[in-house]
């Protein structure tokens, strides 16, 4: 009775949660309406049902960014809430642990070990999604997830231990990632430079088909996790008494968080601060006692699709995407720190 009155969703998270996806949807609109100049919403919305002279700029350029920026963002805002969810900590977000540089180092492998011409090409161009890429994205991501498991485990789990270890590792492998680039060929270190940044300049809908499968898979299993989540929030102890099995769930909980992480990341590179900001952000709009899935999700695409929109218009040229959540972030990371220490 206990576990059914806490699934049951309140009325202010069902409002937050519609909200945020109105939010979602308006700042989408005016991304939609802001490309080379300003388009009436009028002539936009005609362009996306294939009426009017802008129908090929809205559905074949700014369409594909806009999606982009909504689909990775749910992903990022998804990987932060299970991997805060797994730390009961908020600073527990994939690149503040180490996830994305494991995931950059991966790809920066490929690029400069394994003959990474052709991947060049496809990065510095911004087109075509490598699954190459992805795979190495993956496998680093999974890798330093599993660097970081097995230190903070050394003598016994806990969230604040996994936290501290994966900030040590996350700055092990940006110094690895940056010898890497310093190594590379002139080309595909630039490449590799600039992907770092987090871009989704140029991005069009053939970079979107595989990725968007590779999250809807790792959303429907995130949503699989729902369940066993809220009955972790209630304490290990419970948790096993309800019969879940901490370390399987715990694996669970990892490999589709470094997923989701790991995607965006080779898609567009590691952008950082969305997956460290949507879930508290999500948890405070929503009134929940705990990290949930849907609300963290909804606020990372409002949160992505709203910087990428500040990254057209804030400066003379377009700044990568992770410029500006960067910039955001870092602010974030200083109250949310100045708010731990008063603890």
């Amino acid at each position: 009775m206990t576990t059914l009155t806490f699934l049951r969703p309140e009325l202010r998270t069902v409002l937050a949660v519609v909200l945020v996806a109105v939010a979602t949807l308006a700042v989408s609109l005016v991304a939609l309406c802001y490309g080379d100049g300003w388009s009436a919403p009028g002539r936009v919305i005609a362009g996306l049902r294939g009426d009017g002279p802008l129908a090929g700029r809205v559905l074949e350029w700014r369409l594909p960014r806009v999606t982009a920026a909504v689909v990775f963002g749910l992903a990022l805002g998804l990987a932060g809430a299970l991997f805060q969810n797994l730390t009961r900590n908020p600073l527990g977000a994939p690149d503040v642990i180490g996830l994305d540089q494991g995931a950059y180092t991966g790809v920066l492998l490929v690029l400069t070990v394994a003959g990474g011409a052709h991947f060049a090409a496809a990065a510095d161009n911004g087109g075509g999604f490598a699954l190459g890429l992805a795979g190495a994205a993956l496998a680093g991501g999974l890798l330093a997830a599993g660097i970081v498991a097995l230190l903070a485990m050394g003598s016994g789990y806990t969230g604040y231990r996994l936290i501290v270890i994966g900030i040590a590792v996350n700055a092990v492998l940006t110094a690895i990632n940056s010898w890497l680039i310093l190594r590379a060929d002139l080309e595909v270190a630039m490449a590799a430079a600039s992907w770092s940044a987090g871009n989704l300049n140029g991005t069009d809908w053939s970079d979107l088909v595989v990725p968007g499968a590779g999250l809807a898979l790792l959303g429907a299993g995130a949503a699989g996790l729902a369940r066993p989540l809220h009955q972790l929030a209630l304490g290990d102890d419970v948790a096993v008494t309800t019969g879940i099995r901490l370390g399987r769930l715990r694996l669970l909980i990892a490999t589709v968080g470094v997923g989701c992480t790991a995607i965006v990341a080779a898609t567009a590179g590691p952008i950082v601060f969305v997956a460290l900001m949507a879930p508290q952000i999500g948890r405070r709009l929503a009134g929940t006692a705990g990290v949930a899935l849907l609300p963290s999700a909804l606020t990372g695409a409002l949160l992505l699709a709203t910087a990428d929109l500040l990254a057209q218009v804030v400066a003379p040229v377009q700044l990568p995407v992770g410029v500006v959540t960067g910039a955001i972030g870092g602010v974030y990371l200083l109250w949310l720190l100045f708010k731990e220490v008063q603890r």
